[in-house]
């Protein structure tokens, strides 16, 4: 046994089943390895920020980590917008980045970088495995770490002579810490705070999206007057009929202030206080209310769940929680496709059991609303602002979830960041639909221009903010990398595509030509 494939014993011993890799030279022994442990998944990615991010979508919905694995520096420093997006979703994920010889890195030579600095751009937790002594060690700790609450990204170097090795000795195990307890205090503090019936709204986020903490989180609320709220973008909520109702909080800040302008009392579970994604001139940086105070019930790395039950207890909340009811939208009949008939097309036909990955930016904002009502399903967002993460996170979904259906709401702008995951849907025969909400532009940064009280963009401005001359064709680019592919333009049409994909196995991808 060599070090690359004590490296795969290692994955196994500790719960890690898939892989996700663009490989180079310095990886070869870590792909020979794969052959011995056919229990681990091995997927193919033509581009590095397609491996991360279907690492981002797995980890996810399998609440553990799949690993990646990365050539080199410069095949790291492709793949991390989407890890940017991981660690804000606290997405447990482990890189594996192979790396030059240990002897051969003082010539220099052309694919030569300092790997760790460009790691921690994005990951929490780095190590350069040095000797394939400590390589079993080393990889149960990069596992631990990945799994310490509320889950991080974390990387291993992978030198190629410790991956050639020869290796002896056992597959160490990760010991996980468990999620920080709250302090009695801290509950017996908001309790109070809850009972003197001055405004009062939880913010939830993380962990504390998932249904068994979201219906505390609800019998709380109706107990004690307060709003339950949550992030604007959820890693994964979990929702639809029969789940607590929560509200979102918009994107623009001054959307936020009018939102909650009576909270008094803003209760973080799991989240942070709302902030603006950028500055703005004369606008606000955080988006909480002036005269509000903020406390923190559960931190990110605290067990939500147990902190809510507590004190639900203290405030003898024992009734139902608020659940949302039965609400499907009649399908729309002909007409443009619009955020309103785009979120009824949805709301009519979303399949149950769902996994909805939304990276629609500006012409989706009405599906949540529009699939509220729908049969159970998980919702995942663009935690971090990178543009890209929706065709990958969705192929990660799916890679963790095959018995269910994972629908992509893409942007043809995001999706030209990560096209290539489509080869990859497509070669695993994953069941996904990738909707592409095609309005030939930026959309969203002609709002921002506006927002920054720029007016309406000048001729040179405006062709940096288009996507045409020409046009971008997504039909053939699906069906060139093997993914049955159509174009609609009217509203009914996205409903009939929408069944019909949802009826058939294998990737199906929709250019919805969209009407602003």
């Amino acid at each position: 046994m060599n070090g690359a494939e004590l490296m795969m014993q290692t994955f196994l011993a500790n719960g890690v089943e898939l892989v996700v890799g663009n490989p180079g030279t310095s990886e070869m022994q870590f792909i020979a390895a794969l052959d011995s442990v056919p229990q681990i998944r091995a997927v193919l990615a033509l581009f590095e920020g397609v491996a991360t991010g279907a690492a981002d979508g797995y980890g996810r919905m399998a609440d553990k980590p799949a690993a990646t694995l990365l050539h080199l520096g410069p095949g790291l420093g492709n793949g991390l917008a989407n890890l940017h997006n991981a660690r804000r979703a606290h997405t447990p994920i482990v890189n594996v980045v192979g790396e030059h010889a240990t002897f051969h890195r003082k010539y220099d030579p052309p694919l030569y970088s300092d790997i760790e600095s460009i790691a921690r751009g994005a990951s929490e937790w780095t190590r350069t495995i040095e000797s394939v002594a400590t390589l079993s060690g080393d990889v149960a700790a990069a596992v631990a770490a990945s799994l310490e609450a509320p889950g991080k990204v974390t990387t291993l170097v992978l030198p190629a002579d410790v991956a050639w090795s020869d290796a002896t000795g056992e597959t160490k195990k990760a010991t996980v810490t468990k999620a920080s307890r709250v302090s009695q205090a801290v509950v017996d503090e908001i309790a109070k705070i809850l009972k003197s019936g001055e405004p009062a709204a939880l913010l939830l986020n993380g962990r504390a999206l998932r249904e068994p903490a979201l219906r505390v989180a609800s019998r709380i609320g109706r107990r004690a007057g307060a709003r339950v709220l949550c992030d604007t973008f959820p890693a994964r909520l979990e929702r639809g009929a029969g789940r607590p109702v929560v509200e979102r909080l918009p994107y623009i800040p001054q959307m936020i202030l009018s939102l909650i302008a009576d909270v008094k009392h803003l209760i973080l579970v799991s989240a942070r206080a709302p902030v603006s994604f950028f500055a703005f001139p004369h606008g606000p940086s955080t988006a909480v209310p002036e005269g509000c105070q903020v406390h923190t019930l559960a931190a990110e790395g605290d067990d939500a769940l147990a902190a809510l039950e507590r004190l639900a207890d203290a405030l003898g909340a024992s009734g139902e929680p608020n659940l949302e009811l039965v609400r499907i939208p009649p399908p729309p009949t002909g007409g443009a496709i619009e955020p309103d008939s785009l979120g009824a097309a949805l709301g009519a036909t979303l399949p149950e059991n769902a996994i909805v990955v939304d990276e629609s930016n500006t012409v989706g904002y009405l599906a949540p609303m529009g699939t509220a009502g729908c049969a159970p399903h998980d919702w995942l967002c663009l935690t971090g602002g990178s543009i890209g993460m929706g065709l990958p996170v969705a192929t990660g979904a799916a890679l963790a979830c095959p018995d269910r259906r994972v629908i992509a709401l893409d942007g043809d702008g995001s999706a030209m960041y990560t096209i290539q995951a489509l080869w990859t849907q497509a070669r695993e025969k994953l069941n996904i639909t990738n909707v592409i909400l095609a309005n030939r532009s930026y959309a969203i940064l002609n709002l921002e221009m506006m927002r920054m009280g720029l007016g309406q963009p000048g001729p040179v401005a405006k062709q940096m903010l288009d996507l045409t001359n020409p046009a971008l064709d997504f039909v053939s680019m699906g069906k060139s990398m093997g993914v049955p592919s159509c174009r609609v333009t009217t509203a009914d049409a996205l409903v009939d595509e929408l069944r019909r994909s949802y009826a058939t196995e294998g990737p199906t991808l929709i250019e919805a030509l969209i009407q602003l």
